[in-house]
């Protein structure tokens, strides 16, 4: 279990860096998505089909890690669409929303009882989020399109957590990826054509932070949060993931100067998305150390 919790959160700690990526990559949301994917995928190819890790699936296997890797790619070119519409810390603080959507999907599609803490604590967030959506206007089409980014964002894992539990995780990595991009590819022409770009293709500054957001913040980051999603739930997992705006909003003041652009209200609302992971991070703790005890006494 603490493994699986440094591993998280070392995920959580890379993911931090996507927002500001999101930013110096100056493609737009559609086209940064489908080369990260591109990139991605063909690294674990080499990688881990060097390392003979990926093994063969039946057709029925593939289709469905497919269908997951096109939600994922969905859900990375509403987040991407957030930060063009909003800016980087309204990006990543929506996507606080996770715990709130994973609270109430994941008992619905693995058919288990709710559970009445992780539904408060989500709308917790819910609840920081709506301060900053209510009170600052400038960023309501961020908001909404940050809050579609969440749902997809707390919908995938709970399909993949099945698929990992009897697959080994490069292989539905792999596959993710590569379903992902192909799914993508397929929408391309008509996203660019309701959302049409004169840069089709990267610069040499875009490249080099296109290699750093596939190779450490998705490469190495989904092996570590996809390792942990073997011990930990679906939500445990989005909700450590509320963490990623802490990381990415500090990033985004330091570097990009956000915190010129917010109001107070943003800080209101922040604080109190912080205070529902802190809660949440505190009962884990208890809930591990009577876990530990009864085995003990056992």
């Amino acid at each position: 279990m603490k493994k699986a919790f440094l591993q998280l959160h070392i995920a959580v700690f890379l993911a931090g860096f996507t927002g500001l990526l999101g930013k110096l990559i100056t493609l737009n949301e559609g086209l940064l998505v489908w080369y990260r994917l591109l990139i991605t995928a063909v690294t674990m190819w080499i990688l881990w089909g060097y390392q003979r890790k990926i093994v063969p699936l039946p057709a029925k296997d593939k289709l469905r890690i497919t269908g997951i890797g096109f939600i994922a790619a969905l859900h990375w070119v509403s987040f991407y669409g957030a930060i063009k519409y909003g800016n980087i810390s309204i990006a990543l603080v929506c996507l606080s929303a996770m715990s709130f959507f994973s609270a109430i999907l994941e008992p619905l599609l693995t058919r288990q009882p709710f559970k009445l803490m992780e539904l408060l604590l989500g709308l917790m967030a819910i609840a920081g989020i709506y301060i900053i959506f209510h009170f600052d206007a400038r960023f309501k089409t961020g908001i909404i399109i940050g809050l579609v980014s969440a749902f997809l964002a707390a919908l995938f894992p709970i399909f993949l957590r099945k698929e990992v539990q009897r697959i080994n995780v490069e292989t539905v990595l792999t596959w993710q990826m590569t379903g992902g991009w192909l799914t993508l590819s397929l929408v391309m022409p008509f996203y660019l054509y309701y959302f049409p770009t004169d840069q089709l293709f990267p610069d040499l500054s875009n490249w080099f932070w296109l290699l750093v957001l596939a190779w450490l913040c998705t490469v190495l980051a989904m092996r570590l949060s996809t390792n942990a999603l073997r011990k930990l739930s679906a939500f445990t997992v989005n909700l450590s993931y509320n963490l990623e705006p802490v990381y990415g909003v500090t990033l985004a003041f330091l570097v990009a100067g956000e915190n010129e652009q917010v109001s107070q209200w943003f800080y209101l609302g922040f604080a109190v998305i912080i205070f529902a992971v802190v809660v949440h991070t505190s009962l884990l703790r208890v809930a591990s150390r009577r876990q530990l005890a009864g085995r003990e006494t056992n």
